[in-house]
């Protein structure tokens, strides 16, 4: 690759090495895109507070997710679709989690299987669930989390409609991706790409490749376009709770009040997330809500993790002072898959650890476990 420094960097090559409308589905919001926007600009925001003379020798970045060991307070975030950026996307991925020492969340709407990546991997990683209509091959799913020993549950909440992402219609993105004429082109002008995707074991939805061969549908798409479920509410939080026996993590909480309802649940994390600025378009950035959440419910059973527009060591440097346990990323993510699969996604996970470590350093922060709002330039 490329002389890359940065995640920025590594955004431009997936940029010329994958296909327009896949790359607009990791890169893009919904709407007019103002949270999205949102969500990095009030990151950036935030200012850091130098500190000089003090001894910051024999730095760590390590500590505890969920009671699990990691190199640092990161975690890859569920993502549709990954095996689409680079064939097998999803155990290329997950084996360069485990390798840098942090977890790996497998989407429901993954390319690879539940199966697939743990036979391809040799530790347990997070299995992520959405709740459909049908509540039986949602079971299944808990099931088959079970089955291949994944060790936390993520479960989304803020999906039960699909926000619109303009880009995604325009672009024709389906799975398989449509060849209208315009797709055609820009795809035949990545041949390395073809490749990688042709020989992935999977060109669909893995863990619902099941209910594709059993349903009357004509499409797989036309089946998940209508399981998403309106009626959901905490009661199905409840339900999970009962079928799932392991550590359980509730994604897509914004607003205080919810945060109260979901700490009552039991959660063992609660993700303060906007869906990457990909559903409720105005909605306030992740990095504002935070601290408001943290204020409301920290200290409590369930940790509070960050989730919007973490592209640097610096961010998660940021969210740590502002009370987050822990972040997860899932664009950055996406753009080193598509830039360098499995070595891509470790180049990525190593900038962001050495610019928390410097950053560390330079606000005299010798631990990741000693960082508060004294950091931070408020």
């Amino acid at each position: 690759m490329a002389v890359v420094t940065n995640i920025q960097d590594l955004r431009a090559i997936a940029m010329r090495k994958v296909p327009r409308a896949i790359f607009h589905y990791a890169d893009r919001g919904s709407y007019d895109e103002t949270t999205l926007a949102a969500n990095r600009a009030d990151l950036a925001a935030i200012g850091l507070r130098q500190r000089v003379m003090i001894d910051v020798s024999d730095r760590s970045t390590a500590t505890t997710l969920i009671g699990e060991k990691v190199a640092l307070p990161l975690a890859i975030a569920p993502t549709g679709l990954t095996g689409l950026f680079h064939g097998d996307g999803e155990i290329h991925g997950c084996r360069a989690a485990q390798a840098a020492g942090i977890p790996f969340t497998l989407s429901t709407m993954s390319i690879c299987s539940i199966e697939d990546v743990a036979g391809a991997v040799d530790k347990p990683f997070w299995f992520q669930l959405y709740v459909m209509r049908d509540r039986k091959f949602s079971e299944s799913l808990v099931e088959r989390a079970k089955a291949a020993k994944c060790s936390a549950l993520v479960l989304t909440l803020d999906l039960q409609i699909q926000g619109q992402r303009h880009n995604d219609i325009k672009n024709g993105l389906a799975v398989p991706p449509k060849l209208t004429l315009a797709n055609a082109l820009d795809i035949a002008t990545k041949p390395r790409w073809i490749a990688s995707v042709l020989m992935g074991r999977r060109h669909s939805f893995g863990n619902l490749a099941v209910r594709q061969e059993s349903d009357s549908l004509s499409t797989l798409s036309q089946w998940i376009a209508g399981q998403f479920d309106p009626s959901l509410s905490w009661k199905d939080v409840e339900w999970v709770r009962s079928i799932w026996p392991g550590k359980l993590i509730l994604k897509g909480i914004l607003d205080v009040e919810d945060a109260k309802i979901a700490a009552q649940t039991g959660a063992d994390a609660i993700v303060v997330s906007n869906h990457g600025g990909r559903q409720l378009d105005g909605a306030v950035s992740t990095i504002k809500a935070l601290p408001r959440i943290v204020d409301a419910i920290g200290g409590g059973k369930s940790e509070i993790w960050f989730d919007g527009g973490v592209q640097s060591g610096q961010d998660i440097l940021k969210a740590r002072a502002l009370g987050a346990k822990g972040c997860m990323m899932g664009k950055a993510f996406l753009w080193s898959l598509a830039a360098g699969g499995q070595a891509g996604v470790a180049q990525a996970i190593e900038i962001i650890r050495k610019e928390l470590d410097v950053s560390m350093a330079l606000t005299g922060t010798r631990d990741i476990e000693q960082v508060d709002r004294s950091v931070l330039e408020l």
